[in-house]
């Protein structure tokens, strides 16, 4: 059983995703505070370092973007010589949120998601499909579908949840994709620094992000954005989750117990079945995990033990880094194992395990010192800080 729950305040908009009646993902938003990854800007280039092949870039948001030009990929109409100059006028789209000290990170690769593709526009010609969709004949499938429906100076990437849809359905999504294209188009000659484009409000844009073939239910508390999901036509068709209003008088995440693992997310300490424990440590630069035996009693070798506690480890890591929404480089000191053979398997499992997370995680090395280096895709803020945005909103 997959269930969103949506539990919308006058300013406060908090939602778990549930698998089997454990959240997996947690996301919190204040009005204030509103993610604008999404976003098209025309921005103004404030300085450029040519030695980073990077701008900053004035977006009217208070602290300047930040702009890699280098390696940009080809497309259609663009320069090859893509350094821009200070004073330029760029369209540039927010690709990750402003973290602590560091401002947005823009991109000039125009992109607009939806459920089951996103477009590229200028991009004509590329067309991608997801690799979790393996299956060869339906890969093939919508590569054609794609190259029948797309306008000659567009491209598209089909998404995961794209495996299994109707022509009519990515040319549905397709047409209202096309439709915010073509209203950034006739405003990017506004004076910068100027929105161009916002992205959805945090309830349809959460929606999209969260909707999948295998989610069964979305539980929201607010009868207006119920009936704005309603409206959207994504929850009354067959084979599509069902949309339910909860009106009952215990708060939602109360109800389904999501309420105090949510403040459980934000611990330092970690506990493993075995009686073993996680130390969790983000900073600004990484996130350091600390694997410790804890209160581990068994009768077992000690090799034995320590690849026991090492495996529920990998497991519970993989789980904490997409729960709290920890990315970047991550560093995990697992027990020390003498067998390389036992290292292997760690490593592996670990992989299979970050694997399962739809944002890309990968394992990276084992380091000198026998520390594992992980990374994780920077998407949205960590859970700790957006919690901590909130709390301080509050005070």
């Amino acid at each position: 059983m997959k269930r969103v729950l949506m539990d919308i305040d006058t300013n406060l908009f908090r939602l778990a995703l549930l698998e089997n009646g454990e959240p997996v993902e947690f996301y919190v938003e204040r009005k204030q505070t509103e993610s604008l990854v999404g976003n098209v800007y025309a921005g103004r280039v404030e300085t450029v370092v040519p030695n980073l092949q990077a701008a900053f870039v004035d977006i009217g948001t208070g602290k300047n973007g930040y702009l890699y030009y280098g390696n940009t990929r080809a497309a259609s109409g663009v320069e090859k010589e893509n350094r821009p100059k200070a004073g330029d006028t760029l369209v540039v789209q927010v690709e990750k949120d402003a973290v602590g000290t560091k401002g947005a990170v823009l991109t000039r690769n125009i992109s607009f998601a939806g459920k089951f593709l996103a477009l590229l526009p200028n991009e004509g010609g590329e067309i991608g499909v997801s690799r979790k969709i393996t299956n060869e004949g339906e890969r093939r499938r919508m590569q054609e579908i794609m190259e029948e429906l797309l306008p000659s100076d567009c491209g598209a990437i089909v998404r995961t949840n794209g495996a299994g849809r109707s022509k009519e359905e990515f040319q549905k999504e397709l047409e209202s994709l096309l439709q915010k294209w073509q209203s950034v188009k006739q405003a990017e000659y506004r004076k910068a620094p100027a929105l161009l484009w916002q992205e959805n409000i945090p309830v349809l844009k959460a929606a999209r992000d969260f909707y999948s073939a295998d989610l069964d239910s979305v539980v929201v508390n607010d009868k207006e954005t119920y009936e704005l999901l309603a409206a959207t036509g994504d929850f009354s068709g067959e084979g599509q989750p069902k949309l339910e209003l909860y009106e009952e008088k215990t708060p939602l995440f109360a109800s389904f117990y999501a309420e105090s693992k949510l403040e459980k997310a934000l611990s330092q300490k970690v506990w493993l079945k075995s009686g073993g424990y996680l130390v969790i440590e983000p900073t600004e630069a990484l996130t350091v995990i600390d694997v410790n035996s804890g209160k581990y009693i068994g009768k077992k070798a000690a090799r034995d033990t320590f690849r026991l506690i090492n495996a529920e480890a990998a497991v519970e890591i993989a789980r904490q880094l997409r729960l709290r929404n920890l990315s970047g480089i991550i560093l995990v000191d697992f027990i020390n194992m003498e067998r390389k053979e036992d290292e292997k398997e760690l490593m592996h499992l670990l992989a299979l395990e970050l694997k399962k997370d739809p944002i890309k995680a990968a394992v990276i090395d084992m380091t000198p010192l026998g520390l594992v280096e992980l990374t994780r895709k920077k998407v949205r803020k960590p859970l700790r800080e957006q919690m901590a945005a909130g709390r301080a909103e509050e005070g």
